[in-house]
C-alpha cells in the first residue's frame, strides 16, 4: 500500500489527513486553460494521487490520455487514470493499459461503467468485453502487478444491486482480484459510511474505503446526477441551498460550509482518508482541505 502515508508537511504529533482529487478531461481549449489552473492551485496540497474520468467513447478516451499524460510530464502529482468496460473488447481495454503503463501510470481507478444509454437504464457488457469491474481488475493485475487498482464503493449499494448483501459480496469480488482501495459513491449523512463500513468490516474486507465528498457548487443540478446514482439528499440539505438558484456565490458559501462539516465530523470519528470530487474547481475542495489542517507545501508544485 502506497497512499495511506502521512505527507511531508504534516505538524508533529498530528496525522495529516491523505486527500485525493478527481479531475475530469477538458473538452475544449478554454476549459484546458481552466483545468490547469486548478491543478496550480491544488497541487501544493500534496495529495496522494489525482485521478482523471474516462468516457468510453474515443475522443474521450484520448482525452483523459493526454491529460493524464502532462501531469505525468509537467507536475509531480501521480495521476490516476480512470477506466471502465463500457463498449469495448478486452483487446481494446487492454491496449489502453498498455498505453497507461507505457508513459508511467501506475495506478487505475477500475469501474464497470454507466450503461451507454444512461444511468437508471439496463447495463449490457460488451460480448467480447470484461464483463465486471472485477474482471477488470484481475485482469491489470495478472499483467501489470505494478499498478495500485482502485475501485468503486456504494455506502447506499449501487443501484442495480438487489440487496446489501450482493453488493458487498461485489467489493469483495474487487478485492479478491487485487484491488487495494475503494473510493465511495457520494454521500451526505455521515451514518450511511459508518454502517457501511461495519459491513464491510464484518465481510473480511480490510482495504481503505476512502468517503467520497463532493461539495455542492451547483446544487440542483449535483442533485440530478447524484440521486440518478443513487445517492440520498436529505431534505435538510436541499433546504440550506433553497432560494439560492440565481445567487451563486452565497450557494458557494453555503456548499462550502456543508461539505467542511460533513469532512469534519468524519474526522472528529477517525477517518484519515477523503477523496475530492472536484467538478474542475479548486475554490471549495481548498478551502475544506485548509479546514482539515492542510497546507500548501513548497515541494511540490504543478509546473
Amino acid at each position: 500500500m502506497t497512499s495511506e502515508t502521512s505527507a511531508p508537511n504534516e505538524t508533529p504529533g498530528h496525522k495529516r489527513p491523505a486527500i485525493s482529487f478527481e479531475f475530469f478531461p477538458p473538452k475544449t481549449e478554454e476549459m484546458e486553460r481552466n483545468l490547469w489552473e486548478v491543478i496550480n492551485r491544488l497541487a501544493p496540497l500534496t495529495p496522494n494521487f489525482v485521478s482523471v474520468t474516462y468516457g468510453a467513447g474515443g475522443s474521450t478516451r484520448e482525452r483523459t490520455h493526454s491529460t493524464i499524460a502532462r501531469i505525468l510530464g509537467e507536475t509531480k502529482l501521480t495521476p490516476a487514470a480512470h477506466l471502465t468496460c463500457v463498449a469495448a473488447t478486452k483487446a481494446d481495454i487492454d491496449d489502453v493499459v498498455a498505453r497507461y503503463h507505457d508513459v508511467g501510470v501506475r495506478h487505475i481507478v477500475a469501474l464497470r461503467g454507466d450503461p451507454t444509454t444512461g444511468i437508471g437504464t439496463a447495463y449490457a457488457a460488451h460480448p467480447d468485453g470484461y464483463q465486471t469491474s472485477a474482471d477488470l481488475v484481475a485482469s491489470i493485475k495478472k499483467r501489470y502487478p505494478d499498478i495500485d487498482v482502485t475501485v468503486s464503493a456504494y455506502p447506499e449499494k449501487h443501484p442495480e444491486s438487489p440487496d446489501f448483501d450482493a453488493d458487498i459480496d461485489a467489493l469483495k469480488a474487487k478485492v479478491d482480484a487485487g484491488a487495494s482501495r475503494a473510493i465511495t459513491q457520494v454521500f451526505f449523512d455521515n451514518d450511511l459510511y459508518f454502517r457501511y463500513l461495519d459491513r464491510v468490516r464484518a465481510r473480511g474486507i480490510d482495504i481503505p474505503v476512502v468517503p467520497g465528498i463532493m461539495p455542492m457548487h451547483n446544487f440542483k443540478q449535483a442533485r440530478s446526477f447524484v440521486t440518478r446514482a443513487g445517492t440520498t439528499v436529505p431534505s435538510w440539505l436541499a433546504d440550506k441551498f433553497e432560494g439560492l438558484d440565481d445567487d451563486a456565490e452565497t450557494r458557494k458559501l453555503v456548499a462550502a460550509t456543508v461539505a467542511a462539516g460533513q469532512v469534519q465530523k468524519l474526522a472528529k470519528h477517525g477517518v484519515e482518508n477523503f477523496h475530492f470530487y472536484t467538478m474542475n474547481r479548486a475554490d471549495l475542495v481548498f478551502a475544506i482541505s485548509h479546514l482539515l489542517g492542510i497546507r500548501p507545501s513548497g515541494a511540490q508544485k504543478a509546473a
